[in-house]
């Protein structure tokens, strides 16, 4: 995968940035590492927009567009005998260069004689904020430094991907998807969490996948209600439910998947009802994405799937367009269908954020007309959480329309929820980048 593409889809990007912003230099600097304790530092993760622009991972290079010629400068760190004893090899320029598709390369050091020479002809320059703080107030002298353009034209940029981006998206969700199998095979009464954690992890590494994109999401039980749980130390036991969310990061593009199993070999009666409707709810809306229509629309189109479910197991009454317009179906799916992905889990959007409101509370973090070359999340889900079943405020509201006695019965449930990470096409059905089983009879298989 590596090999068959390159670093070429890149310079696309540069080139896009450049035609965006025309008249003013461009410079950024890479992250720098970060001390996680003393003198140990957090594994190293670069910044989204210089991976996006360049491909490269490692700390503390610079990046220089001039669009007025149509070049690129490369920066690479200085070296010396500590850095060589410690940190290993950084290649000189030339070999930067040619490594990483860009034709000009100096060392950081050269920054001072290289950059007023570059600079001629500008009055502007769009940097960010390790970038500006990198030239000092010399080399910035005759420029007007603004990062607020450079953080726009990213965003607008970034939100539609590029087939070469798109590709290394399915590289991850493929390699992801190894992951999640393993753990449904593995999975057992009496393990804990973290065990199973270990094991699609495991595969993520083996895929050289080298960081998660997100911490991952191993509940089981009550946890599975919990939408951000994080702590994966319980113990699981026969009868519960494990809902694993997680993905890993191939270049920086994140796969988010999230799929929900029985820890025993088969789902309960009760179990299977349930995942049944959210898998419903799933498949009816990656059915209906397509370019033009509204995030906003298939939210709404899941809450009336999800309702309707609800209804038929006797947990809500009444009319389905009140239960969804009043916010009752949030008692049980109390958050938004999806969101942006790419070089962040929660992607940038490009602006094209707006917000839903229900019971006076965001419920939407995305909101926008998808446009060809999205890819987004799908996932829905209904939980059973103790702080919103047993809330005075949702008893008195949703009076007659929740059956907060019923509900009552499902508070060991904890929750279900299903995702799959699709691509937005100029025409016709979307591409779902996600290959873990999700049919009842399939993970029954793998169980």
């Amino acid at each position: 995968m590596a090999n068959e593409l390159g670093y070429g889809f890149y310079s696309k990007h540069r080139e896009a940035l450049m035609t965006r912003l025309p008249d003013g230099l461009i410079f950024m600097r890479a992250d720098g590492e970060t001390i996680r304790n003393n003198d140990v530092s957090y594994l190293f993760r670069q910044s989204s927009d210089f991976l996006y622009l360049t491909g490269i991972e490692d700390p503390d290079f610079a990046l220089l567009l001039d669009p007025k010629r149509g070049e690129t400068t490369l920066f690479v760190p200085d070296v010396d005998e500590k850095q060589l004893v410690w940190r290993g090899y950084i290649p000189p320029p030339a070999e930067a260069a040619r490594h990483f598709g860009i034709r000009r390369a100096y060392r950081i050091s050269e920054l001072s004689r290289v950059f007023p020479l570059l600079k001629r002809g500008y009055h502007r320059l769009y940097g960010n904020r390790r970038g500006i703080e990198l030239l000092g107030r010399k080399l910035k002298q005759g420029l007007q430094a603004r990062p607020e353009p450079l953080r726009e034209a990213l965003d607008e940029l970034r939100a539609v991907k590029t087939p070469g981006e798109i590709q290394t998206l399915q590289h991850a969700n493929d390699r992801s998807a190894v992951g999640h199998i393993a753990a449904m095979k593995c999975t057992r009464p009496g393990m804990f969490e973290y065990q199973v954690q270990a094991e699609l992890e495991r595969e993520f590494r083996k895929a050289g996948l080298r960081h998660e994109g997100y911490p991952s999401i191993v509940a089981s039980g009550r946890n599975s209600a919990v939408l951000h749980y994080q702590s994966n130390r319980r113990q699981m036991k026969a009868g519960d439910l494990l809902l694993i969310d997680a993905g890993g990061e191939y270049r920086g593009y994140t796969a988010d998947i999230t799929r929900t199993f029985p820890v025993s070999r088969k789902f309960t009666r009760r179990q299977k009802d349930v995942y049944n409707i959210v898998l419903t709810a799933q498949k009816e809306c990656i059915g209906r994405t397509r370019a033009g229509v509204t995030s906003a629309e298939l939210h709404l189109h899941s809450l009336r799937v999800l309702g309707d479910g609800l209804k038929s197991l006797g947990l809500l009454k009444g009319n389905l367009d009140n239960l969804v317009e009043s916010g009752a179906v949030a008692t049980f799916y109390p958050h938004g269908l999806s969101h942006m992905l790419g070089l962040d889990v929660h992607d940038v959007s490009g602006g094209r954020r707006r917000k839903l409101r229900h019971m006076g509370k965001p419920m939407l973090r995305f909101n926008a007309r998808l446009e060809p070359g999205f890819v987004v999340t799908m996932e829905p889900g209904l939980y059973f959480i103790e702080a919103l079943i047993r809330s005075p405020e949702r008893r008195q509201k949703y009076q007659g329309m929740v059956n907060f006695s019923l509900a009552e019965k499902y508070l060991d449930f904890g929750g279900i929820r299903i995702e799959d990470d699709v691509v937005v096409r100029p025409a016709g059905a979307p591409l779902d980048l996600t290959k873990v089983p999700k049919e009842v009879d399939d993970i029954e298989a793998l169980r």
